[in-house]
């Protein structure tokens, strides 16, 4: 079984809020004690942490659900209900999570940084905080909100100081065995690696920088050709490139066609990956007669954004054999110089940790039928959320609520009429306009009101 798993699924289920309490005090010598339901507690929310402590989607493969604990309900006495415990989840630097439909919804590039993927319900409140001058005692309070769930998609793109690209068996897998304690499977067929593998490259002056073995490309891998996406997604955060050319191919493609396609897939999938440091490495010298070796180039003439014309002699940047050692320290040490001088260019880190949270969501009005329209959104899903709407003071109560939330104007915008059937959440009622809120005076009630 794989220990390395990319891409994932993950269920979210948050915590439900506690539903708030309906209560009178009821004491000795305490006349007309007035309402005291306490609040329910609000659901525990799910969040996903980066943490350099997990380098795999494989928690997420077999066990995908994760869920916050729901709130406590509200009790007399005004007694609010526990809070649900917010449940962290960690996944590796450099998880993004996808919904069903592709839209990017976070990316983790830093250890610490966390996205809200559940917001948990928030809880109802008792009937004591509906008290008003109106409403002396009233005998309603709210349900708790049901908690966020949702399915998503998690891909996980290795965060590495270099990346080793190459077409399949060109050897990738013996170089980065070679020059660091990584044991990527090697064998002398293609597609060998069908996983990305991180090294750690310790240099003589105690430098050290990440090297990542990418499964080999093809023509055509920003395309999704063998499987490229999944692969090219590991090298859009490398710092350098190494693209590796096989000197003496058993596949028939020479050098030259090798580093044209792989500069073509690269710039085809990210332009900007043409613009990182890269290195143009020969592979497999020893299986090369020494006078038939090609010449490397001088860093400072190599035209690298121009690619081989087929005019010009193919010259790589340096001549390696994994085999031998041949080229090895020089490769190593080039790629430090590299590293470092990309670490050195970029901004440096404030420590700021990012918090990722959706945006607040309002409502919308869809017609559904003939006279019947749904309201739908959180919000206005909120404001219904009552245990009982059958008593005069709760639906005039919820009434005023949506009046004030602006639902009215917006039914009357979509092109809803008196009498018409209105859907919110689990709450069906028939719509009249300007229906004024009740005072708690009967005769300010409105007749033909259903």
């Amino acid at each position: 079984m794989s220990g390395f798993v990319d891409e994932a699924q993950i269920h979210v289920k948050a915590g439900d809020g506690g539903a708030g309490a309906v209560a009178m005090r009821r004491e000795a010598h305490v006349d007309k004690g007035g309402p005291d339901g306490g609040d329910g507690g609000r659901g525990g929310n799910v969040w996903l942490v980066a943490t350099t402590n997990q380098s795999s989607l494989l928690p997420f493969r077999d066990h995908p659900h994760r869920g916050g604990d729901n709130g406590g309900h509200g009790g007399g006495k005004k007694m609010h209900g526990k809070r649900g415990a917010d449940l962290e989840v960690p996944v590796p630097v450099g998880t993004r999570a996808r919904r069903a439909d592709g839209t990017i919804l976070c990316d983790l590039t830093n250890a610490g940084d966390r996205w809200l993927a559940g917001e948990g319900g928030r809880g109802g409140r008792g009937n004591a905080s509906f008290l008003s001058n109106n409403r002396r005692a009233p005998t309603f309070a709210e349900q708790g909100e049901k908690g966020h769930e949702e399915w998503y998609n998690l891909e996980l793109a290795l965060v590495a100081d270099v990346a080793l690209v190459g077409y399949p068996n060109v050897g990738k897998s013996t170089l980065i065995s070679r020059i660091s304690a990584a044991k990527p499977k090697i064998a002398d067929y293609p597609f060998t690696t069908l996983e990305p593998h991180l090294g750690v490259v310790r240099t003589d002056d105690e430098t050290t920088y990440t090297v990542a073995d990418i499964p080999g490309l093809v023509e055509g891998a920003a395309e999704g050709k063998g499987l490229g996406h999944q692969f090219l997604r590991h090298i859009t955060r490398a710092r350098a490139l190494v693209v590796l050319v096989e000197l003496d191919p058993v596949t028939g493609v020479s050098p030259e066609e090798q580093h044209r396609v792989l500069i073509d897939e690269l710039g085809r999938y990210q332009p900007d990956l043409l613009d990182r440091p890269r290195l143009v490495v020969g592979s497999k010298a020893d299986m090369v007669a020494p006078d038939d070796l090609p010449a490397t180039a001088v860093p400072e003439s190599f035209d690298r954004d121009a690619g081989p014309t087929g005019e010009e002699e193919f010259r790589p940047d340096l001549v390696i054999s994994s085999v031998t050692g041949q080229g090895i320290p020089a490769l190593v040490g080039r790629l430090a110089t590299l590293v470092d001088q990309a670490r050195t260019a970029e901004p440096e880190s404030d420590g700021t940790i990012v918090i990722h949270r959706p945006l607040p969501e309002g409502f919308s009005v869809e017609r559904v039928g003939e006279g019947e329209y749904a309201v739908v959104g959180k919000v206005a899903e909120r404001a219904v959320a009552l245990n009982d709407v059958t008593t005069d003071e709760a639906a005039d109560y919820l009434q005023g609520r949506l009046k004030r939330l602006g639902v009215d104007r917006a039914l009357a915008k979509a092109g809803a009429r008196d009498g018409d059937l209105v859907h919110i959440g689990d709450v069906s009622f028939t719509w009249f306009r300007d229906q004024p809120e009740f005072t708690g005076e009967p005769s300010s009630r409105r007749k033909r009101r259903r």
